[in-house]
């Protein structure tokens, strides 16, 4: 088995480790375990093949990033931007249904949850952006643009990035990453790396996000998005904060599934038999009443 550590991707980095659980979406022969200590690093592996390699070959073309159910223009159905009609995207849905990148519908929208102009939920890590900053897919697809515009060949700023060397442009990124953002009297430009960004957003593929089935126009209130892997704890209001854990052992995309389904952030008794040894949980950024700045920073369990 071939392997290879990436310092650019801490465990306690909610993009990284995003992004470290989206190579194994990409590409199901990699496989996914954290260093020992106290800050784990990503280690991918894999078996007949260096995992590097395997995620520079399955690394999106701008074809693909622009044929995905969650883009603004896609089959001949309705457009889709920030605010999405219920009925549009059941559209969506129903035509998407089946094909290997519908998650990116079911892990950034929910019609489970209807606001009272008819507009369904979006996930937490979905957030809203002003002006230029736009939706989710538009902010993916001027990440990628950006990747393949850089001098350096993608596969060296993969292997880079990976080292903790990446090259950070001036973009949002997903619009989440706490690290882009400088302090208030800070007037520097929003740096993010897009190959993180891009791997992240293939993570967000084992968060589905749900409702609970509410429809604010027939009355009903409270019709909030639940992602998976989210959580309220006492005294907390939002959408709460989102957790996740480190393991031992290898696993592909299937076994991080099963692993997050398992794993239960407030039973450390728990962690050790499967292979869990550390977690965090997100610490949102406190936006001025002005400003509609998202991003989220990280707090050791």
């Amino acid at each position: 088995m071939k392997s290879i550590t990436c310092p650019g991707l801490p465990a306690s980095w909610v993009n990284a480790w995003l992004a470290a659980v989206g190579a194994t979406q990409l590409d199901s022969r990699i496989r996914l375990h954290w260093t020992e200590g106290y800050t784990p690093v990503a280690v991918f592996s894999a078996d007949n093949v260096h995992p590097l390699g395997a995620l520079v070959l399955s690394w999106p073309t701008r074809e693909q990033i622009q044929e995905l159910p969650l883009a603004n223009q896609w089959r001949s159905l309705p457009a889709m931007e920030r605010h999405v009609k219920v009925d549009d995207f059941a559209a969506r849905a129903r035509a998407a249904r089946s094909r290997p990148n519908s998650w990116t519908l079911s892990s950034t929208l929910t019609d489970l949850a209807v606001d009272k102009t008819g507009e369904v939920a979006h996930a937490p890590f979905d957030p809203a952006g002003p002006g230029t900053i736009k939706w989710l897919h538009h902010r993916l697809t001027k990440l990628h643009a950006r990747l393949e515009r850089l001098p350096e060949p993608v596969a060296i700023l993969i292997e880079e990035s990976l080292a903790g060397r990446g090259t950070r442009v001036n973009e949002n990124g997903l619009g989440f990453d706490l690290a882009r953002l400088g302090s208030l009297a800070d007037a520097a430009p929003k740096l993010t790396d897009p190959v993180v960004e891009v791997l992240a957003f293939f993570g967000l593929a084992l968060l589905p996000v749900r409702g609970l089935g509410i429809d604010e126009r027939d009355g009903a209130r409270g019709a909030n998005a639940i992602q998976r892997g989210w959580f309220r704890t006492k005294g907390e209001g939002g959408k709460g904060s989102f957790f996740w854990p480190a393991w031992r052992q290898p696993l592909d995309s299937q076994g991080v599934d099963a692993l997050l389904d398992v794993w239960k952030p407030a039973m450390k008794s728990g962690w050790r038999p499967l292979g869990v040894q550390a977690g965090w949980k997100t610490l949102a950024y406190r936006a001025r009443d002005s400003e509609y700045t998202a991003g989220f920073g990280s707090q050791r369990l």
